[in-house]
């Protein structure tokens, strides 16, 4: 199994990093041994990674990052890097190898303070590794001020770093970054692939694979989780019995609430489980006995963490509701789908008696409108308006149809 196969359906993008991964590794080879670089190079110091959600970006990123880090002693006898199996692979794959720095979005900005530390070690040479690599996974939430830091760092990389950006698009990333990276567009995989995926890595029934592959749409994730959580499954299920809920206003008021409950009880999972051993790690780095007093002068530490996890569970809570979102798009599409009688297959075939229902009850036109206020939700949620309010204003327009 080599770093490639998680890429689903990115044949093309895993063609062009698998070469890069090759002229890197002759890069470095030839300056360990004092010689001249190959004449020409298919690698570059600056990578972005653009595609829809669900295609791979983050993970083609991250596979690229391990084959850069690749150890194989296969590589001497001239095998590909990129082998999967060496500790290079596998630590840059789990997010443990000390010369890959993972930068993620913790709230809605990936503001300055997340970066300075990044952006000084972008600056140095790799500590074990082959290469000193910067993975950025939420490019397009880079504010002003981080995205001028990254800017500085990509004018002028050091000569062994290598910055991995990942974006929606082009267009969600500054002119003055992109133009200085090579760009690498994914797309969404097909069902077929992801459900082959399923059945291959994850031991998931034939029927059951292609039932969630077709339910996401090609969304290599969310098919994983709905394959293989049952909690997944229950609350996409409650999702797509909110628009039969919406009929009357205090069933749409209620459904709206419960949405927002079920997203706001992700974010406390989350917390739950990271947050008190985030705390205690600090703690007892900073000295503090367990459950002792903490030194003089670290309190504001200790806060800057805290204000860090409030920041990601808004974000969980916000992420949640997007998923929320898309399954109702893909739900009034399909109801879109069988009142214009095309011949598209349809994504929720598991809410079929929903679909007819609606579609007989109503028309094209309603369909469009309320495609339209799930879309505005999120506009809503993306200007911060409370989430309560958001999905409260979009039940009662679904209901108005």
């Amino acid at each position: 199994m080599t770093v490639w196969d998680d890429l689903v359906g990115q044949e093309r993008v895993s063609e062009q990093l698998a070469a890069a991964a090759r002229d890197a590794d002759a890069l470095v080879t030839a300056a360990a041994a004092d010689a001249p670089p190959p004449e020409t190079s298919r690698m570059t110091h600056a990578w972005l990674f653009t595609g829809p959600p669900g295609a791979g970006r983050n993970q083609a990123a991250r596979a690229f990052a391990a084959a850069l880090q690749c150890v194989s002693p296969d590589r001497a006898l001239g095998g590909s890097p990129g082998c999967g199996f060496c500790d290079g692979c596998h630590t840059a794959l789990v997010g443990t190898h000390a010369d890959v720095s993972p930068v993620a979005a913790v709230g809605a900005e990936i503001l300055v303070r997340d970066m300075r530390d990044t952006v000084r070690k972008s600056f140095t040479a790799p500590a074990t590794g082959r290469w000193q690599v910067i993975l950025v996974e939420d490019a397009e939430r880079l504010n002003e001020k981080s995205a001028n830091a990254v800017l500085k760092a990509v004018e002028e990389p050091a000569p062994r770093t290598v910055w991995l950006l990942c974006a929606p698009s082009l267009e969600d990333v500054l002119p003055t970054i992109r133009s200085r990276c090579r760009h690498l567009s994914l797309s969404t995989p097909s069902v077929d692939a992801v459900a082959d995926m399923l059945v291959r890595r994850e031991g998931i029934e034939p029927d059951v694979a292609a039932a969630v592959a077709r339910a996401t749409q090609g969304h290599v994730d969310r098919a994983r989780r709905l394959a293989t959580d049952p909690a997944a499954r229950a609350r996409r299920a409650a999702v797509l019995g909110l628009p039969l809920r919406v009929e009357e206003i205090g069933g749409a008021l209620k459904a709206a609430q419960e949405l927002v409950d079920a997203a706001a009880e992700d974010a406390r999972q989350l917390a739950e489980e990271t947050d008190g051993k985030e705390t205690e790690e600090l703690k007892t780095a900073l000295g503090a006995a367990q459950g002792g007093r903490l030194p003089r002068g670290t309190a504001g530490v200790v806060k800057d963490l805290e204000e860090m996890q409030k920041r990601r569970r808004t974000r969980t809570q916000r992420d949640s509701l997007d998923v929320a979102l898309t399954d109702l798009t893909s739900f009034y599409r399909d109801v879109l789908a069988l009142q214009l009688g095309t011949r598209i297959a349809l994504a929720n075939t598991d809410a079929e008696d929903a679909l007819e229902r609606l579609a007989r009850g109503s028309s094209p036109e309603s369909t469009l409108r309320r495609i339209e206020a799930v879309a505005a939700c999120g506009k809503a949620l993306d200007r911060n308006v409370a989430p309560l309010l958001a999905v409260e204003a979009m039940a009662m327009a679904l209901r108005a149809g």
